[in-house]
């Protein structure tokens, strides 16, 4: 039901204000008299959609489709509906049946995006706000078309890069708790007799016992703690210091850092490119990092810009991001190619990114190789030093 804000005096002529869901404008009337209030204005308040967020591909997707049609001449709202038609995903269907209903009624590309919600990333509404002030919105399209296919497929090649470990992790785990929930339990039996077992296997019986008897309360426990991590992490202080904590990491800190920076370089450079001034593309660039303690170090970035502070001299002093970033940037402004210098910069990092995930997850597999070994060594030893006992044991007393 719409909402109108409202204002309306009672019978003393005091002044009101507030806001209604009501049908129409005469339906809002009939409620406020019968509350002893008169309307005196009112006004629609323009509401934006919860739609879901569109995933980078279904985005890249939709700016390639827009920049081929409006470069082969064919107006913006016939050009919607032709994408509309095309897509056979309800949900993304209905998003673009709002634009195409906010279209129709004269509002530009970029306000019809914006009233979507979070459904499409605010880069690509400013880009388009700049498509439509220099006139050029195919060519901006197909710029933002290949800028969130990169990302997408750096996304792609960082998750299929830790499928190994996690299903390695996850058999670790399986495997930990077959042998002490059903395979040891069937050894301890032989050692009841014995009057004193080595500590190892002390340690494993009372492993083996906790896990067998009180598994329920372990993922009562797992759950309880993972829930209550996920909520304090969640709030921005405690995320903060994550995020700061990331880049600390011994190998994996480098690695995000150069993702890091390759994704805030391109950002800035696709918005530099087209015209939005630096400070508004700084705003815009610095909530597409994903790490918010670098995020938060933005703020004295875009102040000191404002003081006069060229480009590589505000970002310095940002904890997280490659050291050779600056020294790109201050030669990209000493030449006056500074946007060619970022797009360079952001393909060099996004092939560093690849380089160094591989590498990460070279290393990372034969550890856990190991860690599984281990534990099976931990648990052989421990069943067989009770049997080399008794053995000892049979043997003095033959």
């Amino acid at each position: 039901m719409p909402v109108y804000k409202y204002s309306a005096v009672n019978m003393n002529g005091t002044k009101t204000s507030g806001r209604i869901d009501a049908a129409s404008e005469a339906q809002l009337g009939g409620i406020l008299n019968r509350e002893g209030l008169f309307l005196t204005s009112a006004s629609l308040v323009e509401q934006r959609m919860s739609a879901p967020k569109l995933k980078l591909q279904e985005v890249a997707d939709f700016c390639r489709q827009l920049a081929a049609m409006l470069a082969s001449g064919i107006t913006l709202i016939r050009a919607m509906m032709i994408i509309e038609q095309r897509d056979t995903k309800p949900h993304i269907r209905k998003i673009y049946q709002t634009v195409i209903a906010e279209l129709q009624r004269g509002s530009t590309l970029s306000e019809a995006l914006t009233k979507q919600g979070k459904a499409f990333p605010e880069l690509l509404i400013n880009m388009m706000r700049a498509g439509e002030s220099s006139g050029r919105m195919d060519i901006t399209a197909q710029k933002m078309a290949d800028t969130f296919d990169k990302q997408h497929r750096l996304n792609q090649k960082l998750k299929s890069a830790t499928v190994y470990p996690i299903i390695l992790v996850i058999m670790i785990i399986g495997v930990i708790l077959i042998i002490f929930t059903f395979v040891l339990p069937s050894f301890f039996s032989m050692f009841e007799s014995m009057d004193e077992l080595p500590m190892v296997t002390r340690v494993v019986i009372g492993i083996s016992a906790f896990l067998t008897n009180y598994f329920w309360l372990l993922g009562i426990v797992v759950a309880a703690v993972a829930a209550a991590l996920w909520y304090t992490f969640r709030q921005p202080v405690p995320k903060r210091h994550l995020d700061r904590l990331k880049l600390k990491l011994p190998k994996i800190g480098i690695l995000l850092s150069t993702i890091y920076t390759g994704r805030f370089a391109r950002t800035l450079s696709s918005l530099y490119v087209s015209g939005i001034p630096m400070i508004q593309a700084l705003t815009i660039s610095r909530n597409t990092i994903g790490n918010k303690y670098i995020e938060w170090q933005f703020d004295g970035v875009i102040d000191a810009l404002g003081n006069g502070r060229t480009l590589s001299q505000s970002l310095s002093g940002v904890d997280g991001f490659e050291t050779k970033l600056n020294s790109t940037i201050l030669i990209g402004e000493e030449s006056g190619r500074l946007e060619q210098m970022l797009e360079s910069t952001a393909d060099q990092y996004d092939y560093d990114s690849e380089m160094a995930t591989t590498r990460l997850i070279t290393m990372l597999e034969p550890l856990l190789i190991c860690v599984m070994a281990g534990v099976v060594a931990f648990v052989m030893i421990s069943v067989m030093l009770p049997i080399y006992q008794l053995y000892q044991n049979i043997g003095a007393g033959a």
